[in-house]
């Protein structure tokens, strides 16, 4: 007697290979394990189909997390921006800080100097808003150059050393709680540190980010205008 209870065809999951599953499976290990920890076999283990497979849309763990980034970006960063060309630079390297604020992963793997130049467009309008905002400000496009890269290691700084001070924080570190702050240090030789005691965390945690950059974007755009300074 044929069996009337057999299965048509293939059982189980099929293998789930879209762009977008990938890179939101790659999230959530990212979320879950951390950056260091993604690699291309990991992920083809959390989405249930073989390395091959997965080869087909990523060309290594370097070419993952740069579409992730670019998606991410293209999702956040905003469109064009215009008006005054130095509001338009302090927009731009905002709507940057604001964008990997939520992701420091991100932000850390964009520290390596060159890892700008593998980003899509989204990324890189908001690039060429700072650099044309500067040569319209006057400066040469070295000294625009040099002024992104100013504002740019002056946000990542600021993200990452929040990220790293609210994870340490959460895992309950001696070394930033505010009531032993400067409690192992003899602060008798430091009257101003002594001054501020255990403050300092307090201090050190509300968000100035806004003003810190208004005046480095000051600063830089002043000092191009003045010209080289003459060695000694």
């Amino acid at each position: 007697m044929p069996r009337t209870n057999a299965s048509p065809g293939r059982t189980g999951r099929p293998p789930v290979t879209s762009r977008a599953e990938i890179l939101a499976a790659a999230r959530r290990l990212i979320e879950r394990d951390g950056w260091e920890k993604l690699t291309v076999r990991r992920l083809a283990a959390e989405i249930g189909i073989g390395t091959t497979t997965l080869y087909h849309h990523v060309r290594d763990r370097e070419d993952l997390l740069v579409q992730l980034l670019n998606e991410h970006v293209d999702q956040t960063l905003p469109p064009d921006l215009t008006g005054d060309p130095q509001e338009r630079i302090v927009a731009a390297a905002t709507a940057i800080h604001d964008s990997l604020a939520d992701w420091p992963w991100a932000a850390e793997i964009l520290t390596v100097d060159g890892f700008l130049g593998r980003l899509g467009e989204p990324a890189l309008r908001v690039v060429e808003t700072v650099v044309a905002g500067a040569i319209d400000c006057g400066c040469s496009p070295v000294q625009a150059v040099d002024l992104f890269r100013g504002v740019w290691y002056y946000t990542v700084g600021e993200i990452l050393v929040r990220a790293h001070s609210a994870h340490r924080r959460a895992d309950g570190d001696q070394a930033v709680r505010r009531d032993i702050f400067f409690g192992g240090v003899d602060t008798s030789r430091l009257p101003r540190l002594a001054a501020v005691g255990d403050q300092w965390p307090a201090l050190a945690e509300r968000d100035t980010y806004p003003q810190g950059l208004r005046a480095f974007v000051d600063g830089l755009l002043a000092q191009a205008a003045a010209g080289p300074v003459p060695r000694a």
